[in-house]
């Protein structure tokens, strides 16, 4: 009778062993997946900070150049101390990008953009990119009059932008006088700010106190007023590029070094769960020779 309990027992306490060694090894199983997957994740995010901090080196040189003719334009309007006229129509002009993994970058961009706009619910909108134009349409869809897509693969190229520039100016439709482009001003490689930038008209322009100072042509006063425009344009598309590759670098590294925090607890794991199967088997073994 007792004989029988004690058998009965221990082949009991065998099959739970069993069911518990089975349990572990697809436990294992699920780790050794998902270490194998954290770990690819892990060498693409190092490859894309890699390829991000090339990019932001092409970037700063090309805003270094890109800034200095931005802030000539933004000198003479300040000699010439053009202030802005009451109650002139405005225009407001995101400058974002079509790519993402770079960080909150085109968020900060879209909550500056949904501000103004409640607070200035008639204004039309011309956004630069598709990440930022998808935020602001879910307010305010009625505001938006163009939308540019295929922007931040590349440095942005002065072409481009007289491009750009040319269809807003010459659509007789959209009533503005001044604009307002709000863009992320590169701060360092590891920070950026949401800053805008005032263009204004020609008329506002000969109109200010100290703009008589300069020499000039009757003829090309509408050239300059596009080129003004073109160039504030070009100085924020360029300048917001920079600022995006280097929160990008800064995102990738962030990612691989959390990728590089998740491989070392999930090797833990893995090693401690396999630790404990091993033991299972070894007092599987102790106990069966004991038996015999």
């Amino acid at each position: 009778m007792f004989a029988r309990s004690a058998i009965a027992s221990r082949a009991a306490a065998s099959a739970l062993n069993v069911a518990g060694q089975t349990r572990n090894m697809a436990t294992l199983k699920e780790i050794q997946n998902r270490l194998k997957s954290v770990t690819n994740i892990s060498k693409i995010t190092a490859s894309m900070k890699m390829i991000a901090s090339t990019k932001t080196t092409r970037a700063q040189r090309a805003m270094t150049v890109a800034r200095n003719y931005g802030k000539v334009s933004e000198d003479f309007v300040k000699q010439a101390e053009v202030k802005p006229v009451e109650g002139a129509k405005e225009i407001l002009i995101t400058v974002s990008s079509d790519k993402g993994l770079c960080g909150g970058i085109h968020s900060s961009l879209s909550r500056y953009s949904r501000k103004y706009l409640g607070e200035h619910g008639d204004t039309p909108v011309v956004i630069l990119g598709d990440k930022a134009k998808v935020q602001v349409q879910r307010a305010y869809p009625g505001n938006i009059r163009y939308s540019f897509n295929q922007i931040g693969s590349t440095i942005p190229t002065y072409d481009e932008t007289s491009a750009i520039a040319s269809v807003i100016l010459s659509d007789k439709s959209l009533e503005f006088d001044n604009v307002k482009l709000v863009y992320n001003r590169f701060v360092s490689a590891i920070a950026f700010e949401t800053d805008s930038i005032e263009s204004y008209p020609i008329s506002q322009i000969v109109e200010a106190p100290n703009f008589s100072a300069y020499e000039y042509q009757d003829d090309i006063l509408e050239n300059l007023n596009e080129f003004l425009f073109a160039n504030n344009l070009y100085w924020a598309l360029v300048e917001g590029h920079a600022a995006e590759m280097a929160a990008k670098r800064s995102a990738m590294e962030n990612a691989t070094k959390n990728a590089g925090d998740m491989i070392n607890r999930l090797t833990l794991q893995y090693n401690r769960g396999r630790q404990a199967v091993i033991t299972n088997e070894l007092i599987d073994i102790i106990t069966g020779a004991s038996a015999l």
